[in-house]
């Protein structure tokens, strides 16, 4: 069979060591309005991928939407951890136990497993005192809880809330679907990280959904959604530190700096997804996907997630400088999202991070 003359992903990233090119990161990007009108991309974005926990806001929706969040008293900050790739942070782990207590259960409840935080510090205390981490320090742990909570509140099973057929798995899955404006038949299921369900769809139509999700008023989607929707971004802008943590967590820095005008959420194996909320310049709002075709995230797609923003001016000087430790290793050369169908390629130079570890 002929290859096509195009290249599915496009050069995003190179890395350099004197002058040599030691490693290159190829990638896709796509950034959409909420109408659907393409405002820029970078690879061949009908390119199918799995969301990862970039999914999470809509799998807190229906939590929202059927009432059971408002049922079980739930706070911005306990959906917020729900939303979240948490570090594992005391703050994070109680929160997760706090959601628990309220509807009715305890960790044990929790499928998601256990790993050591993503918090270097909590990382290190536990093992100082000789601890192993616990369920709750699961990046995923709120999301789980999040599940149990909307199981409880239907009076469904929770000892198989993760079944693929789960009346929680399915509500999550339709509403993925209206807010990606996809037939919930497209939606490719396979199992994540944590065990429960992850999604896959083209990186165009997880760019729609993000777009769809900030700027919903803009759309055909059913108030009830809309409403549950609002309060999602709301919870993540109110509460950064409960969707990632306090320490080099890149969703955390840019909403802090973006000051409630975007929602930023990672998801493994390079996925960035990243939601512009209704503005002058973008009045319908934008989704914006980044996947790194190898799954790299710190040294390939923070820097790349940073330079779309500012090529987009989302992000000026002031909030360049402050995010100068993630962005400074680049020279800019070959960048133009929306002009150049070639590539956009950020130039990682080793000799300028002199001993910083990447």
């Amino acid at each position: 069979m002929q290859e096509s003359a195009t290249p599915r992903s496009v050069p995003l990233l190179e890395v350099r060591r004197g002058t040599l090119v030691e490693s290159l990161h190829r990638g896709f990007i796509a950034a959409i309005n909420a109408e659907g009108e393409l405002i820029g991309s970078l690879g061949d974005i009908t390119t199918p991928t799995y969301y990862r926990s970039a999914a999470k806001p809509f799998q807190a929706i229906p939590l929202i939407a059927t009432g059971a969040a408002d049922h079980f008293k739930l706070t911005p900050r306990e959906l917020a951890v729900i939303i979240g790739s948490h570090s594992g942070e005391a703050m994070h782990v109680e929160t997760v136990a706090a959601i628990l207590s309220k509807i009715g259960l305890d960790e044990t409840a929790l499928q998601c497993g256990s790993h050591t935080p993503f918090d270097k510090a909590t990382a290190w205390m536990l093992k100082s005192e000789g601890k192993a981490p616990t369920v709750l320090h699961h990046n995923c742990s709120g999301k789980h809880a999040g599940m149990l909570a909307l199981a409880q509140f239907l009076g469904e099973s929770i000892e198989n809330y993760l079944d693929p057929n789960h009346p929680v798995q399915v509500r999550i899955r339709q509403v993925l679907a209206r807010f990606a404006d996809v037939s919930i038949d497209e939606i490719t299921i396979a199992i994540d990280g944590c065990s429960a369900p992850v999604f896959g769809l083209p990186i165009k139509a997880m760019a729609h959904s993000y777009a769809r999700l900030v700027g919903w008023q803009h759309t055909n989607i059913e108030d009830a959604l809309g409403t549950a929707a609002q309060r999602v971004v709301n919870a993540m802008k109110e509460c950064p530190e409960m969707v990632g943590g306090t320490n080099e967590r890149l969703d955390t820095d840019l909403m802090r700096v973006a000051q409630g005008r975007i929602i930023s959420k990672v998801g493994a194996e390079g996925v960035h997804l990243l939601g512009v909320l209704p503005e002058a310049r973008y009045p319908s709002g934008l989704g914006i996907a980044i996947k790194i075709e190898d799954g790299d995230t710190r040294r390939a797609r923070d820097p790349v997630v940073i330079e779309v923003l500012r090529q987009l001016a989302l992000l000026d000087e002031k909030h360049l400088r402050s995010l100068r430790l993630r962005a400074s290793w680049c020279n800019h050369t070959h960048l133009n999202l929306k002009g150049d169908p070639q590539c956009l390629l950020l130039v990682l130079d080793l000799r300028r991070l002199h001993k910083r570890q990447i």
